[in-house]
């Protein structure tokens, strides 16, 4: 007994200097499989336009995956079209892509008001969201992208002002 408790307290000194040791990241915290930059992609506006991807080349971008039935993604609205505002001066570009019934996207725009482009997704907008890190295919899902095309952020689920600020404000 005293043999077992003497070589588990030299065990337990041993890896004391090892405790609160954390290696920094080596870059962005991609989770999920994303790739490392934005895939190219083109989906309709709301007036049946296509847009794509290169539209907003040289944008800090952010891709914001959201359905009209989705109440984190009700929530979060207000907060995106807030930071759209505040910071689209300094290159910063937020784009919807609705997961959802055309009309009933349009009316949402119109009752919050959305000051960024809405782009009507589909089954392959799922699949692009998954190769953005989507794993579960969730909705809210966003990703930040800075102005070369980098992957810089992902998240699942509701995202925070705290989280775009500390987020977007180093890619200003």
């Amino acid at each position: 007994m005293k043999a077992r408790l003497a070589k588990l307290s030299l065990l337990l000194l041993l890896l004391l200097p090892l405790a609160g040791c954390e290696q920094e990241p080596a870059g962005p915290q991609l989770t999920g499989g994303a790739e490392a930059t934005l895939p190219a992609f083109q989906f309709p506006d709301l007036e049946g336009e296509i847009r794509q991807s290169s539209d907003w080349q040289g944008k800090v971008l952010v891709v914001n995956y959201w359905a009209t039935w989705c109440p984190p993604c009700r929530k979060e609205m207000p907060l995106f079209v807030e930071t759209q505002k505040r910071l689209q001066e300094r290159g910063l570009q937020f784009v919807g892509i609705a997961i959802d019934d055309l009309h009933l996207v349009q009316d949402f725009v119109d009752v919050y008001n959305i000051n960024f482009p809405i782009l009507i997704g589909n089954a392959e907008a799922v699949r692009l969201s998954t190769r953005m890190g989507n794993r579960f295919e969730s909705l809210p899902f966003t990703a930040i992208f800075d102005r070369e095309g980098n992957t810089r952020y992902i998240q699942a689920g509701e995202v925070t002002a705290e989280v775009l600020e500390r987020e977007l404000e180093p890619l200003l």
